[in-house]
């Protein structure tokens, strides 16, 4: 049901400066592969056919890395290092499934989505956040697979305290789940919370979504926020909320990625034994 993806793509990464002066903080690698990597096969695993990426300036290395790099590629080929050129292969999409699209200036999510609405059919659309990076499931498969039609969100309880770093769920029914979404706010204060359920960076949109965002409304932090048209859909169309069975790392913050780069090294083989030795002997007392 769900063909096609949104990958929002052109922040310009500032907490991640000067690493992210003139490479994509979605290129940034946990482990040996980049956010925007991580996203794009999570994408793929739950069905989505054609990827959409909405770029800024100095974001030409997302392209390249979706794309043949002949050069490296013969230079694998002729040193015999065949597992090294299958994993640059199998990144390459079918011509004609991946789409590029400029927004002009970092307006909000709400703006980044809407530049992607020519490539948008009368058809529900995913969006993947890359910052967000899902460890232990596939999220937007899980998603796909509960979607029933409307709006939906992946969301996760978050402290009190950090009501306003997200979207703010106001809850309906709720079986553990799945819980109706009917209100949602973005970034309210703690103290205006109306529950500590947050939106973690995981859509499926109905075409809906996009008349409201084509007002170009300024919300939170004074860009076009997906949250306030999406909270403009309740009442009009289903709006599920799903809670996915992943631990989710904010890689939009050095925590966070800090933290992510360390998990997905541990639960590899190869890196797990020698980390955690690593990690018991130089912090003995931690």
């Amino acid at each position: 049901m769900i063909k096609k993806a949104i990958f929002p793509v052109g922040g310009l990464g500032t907490r991640f400066l000067p690493a992210t002066k003139a490479m994509p903080k979605e290129m940034l690698p946990v482990v040996d592969k980049p956010l925007i990597q991580y996203a794009v096969e999570e994408a793929a695993a739950a069905g989505i056919e054609e990827f959409i990426f909405v770029t800024g300036r100095n974001k030409s290395a997302i392209e390249n890395h979706f794309d043949h790099s002949f050069e490296l590629e013969e230079a694998l080929c002729a040193k015999g290092k065949d597992t090294a050129l299958k994993t640059v292969r199998d990144m390459i999409h079918q011509p004609g499934t991946v789409f590029y699209v400029r927004q002009q200036e970092p307006a909000g999510l709400g703006h980044a989505v809407w530049c992607a609405r020519h490539l948008i059919n009368d058809e529900p659309v995913a969006v993947l956040l890359a910052d967000d990076l899902i460890f232990g499931s596939t999220c937007m498969a899980e998603m796909v697979a509960a979607y029933k039609g409307g709006n939906m969100v992946a969301v996760m309880d978050v402290p009190k305290s950090d009501t306003g770093s997200y979207g703010i769920v106001t809850p309906g029914s709720d079986d553990g789940q799945i819980v109706d979404v009917s209100g949602l706010v973005e970034k309210p204060e703690p103290a205006n919370a109306q529950s500590t359920i947050g939106v973690v960076g995981r859509y499926i949109i109905e075409p809906g979504v996009f008349t409201h965002l084509a007002n170009q409304d300024r919300g939170a932090s004074n860009e076009v926020q997906l949250t306030d048209a999406l909270a403009r859909q309740i009442g009009k169309a289903p709006f599920k909320g799903l809670r996915f069975s992943g631990e989710r790392f904010d890689c939009g913050t050095k925590i966070g990625f800090l933290q992510a780069s360390i998990a997905f090294a541990m639960s590899r083989d190869e890196l797990a034994g020698p980390l955690h030795h690593w990690l018991a002997n130089r912090f003995p007392n931690s």
